[in-house]
């Protein structure tokens, strides 16, 4: 007697059957849409800005964020209001995101740009970004004390939380004096 396998069985790799399922999830906005999402019918014009080294170790001493902060990628508001994208390490990748200041300093939203980490994509849902509305320069900004964390998003979590206490940190020093 030999012995043949069933027509319907086929040959799989074990990587295949014991691979892990990953969600990949992936978030591209270009600066013109992230900008018509914060500022509807506005027109924004870009304000280049130049930190001094003092206030580039300010703001890295109030937020703990290190990388180095693009001064060509700020626009203004007719009314003096601030659109400012930046970027923050999530767990391995960059997260680009973008913050609207009003004039008077306080947070009107936050949008993510770019986000390409397998985990913690969440921190893209209004759920969450909703928590910075209203937000100052005086406001805590911790994560787990006046910004919720995600539970497996929370290196993305503490890493936006920071860098949006950097911009408001550089709003309070720079933008806000500026006429």
């Amino acid at each position: 007697m030999q012995w043949k396998p069933a027509a319907t069985l086929a040959l799989i790799p074990v990587a295949a059957i014991m691979a892990p399922a990953i969600a990949h999830a992936k978030i591209y906005v270009s600066v013109e849409d992230t900008q018509k999402r914060l500022y509807p019918g506005e027109k924004l014009v870009q304000t280049p800005i130049a930190l001094t080294e003092a206030q580039r170790e300010r703001m890295r001493e109030l937020s703990s964020v290190r990388e180095p902060f693009r001064g060509e990628r700020v626009w203004r508001t007719a009314k003096g209001d601030w659109f400012i994208v930046d970027e923050v390490v999530g767990k391995h990748e960059m997260v680009k995101y973008a913050l609207a200041i009003h004039a008077d300093g306080t947070i009107k939203g936050i949008e993510i740009m770019e986000y390409v980490e397998s985990y913690g994509y969440e921190v893209g849902e209004a759920s969450w970004r909703n928590q910075f509305v209203g937000k100052t320069g005086a406001s805590t900004l911790k994560l787990n004390k006046d910004i919720q964390n995600i539970s497996g998003a929370t290196l993305s979590c503490k890493h936006l939380t920071d860098g949006v206490k950097r911009l408001i940190v550089m709003h309070d020093l720079v933008l806000k004096g500026l006429k």
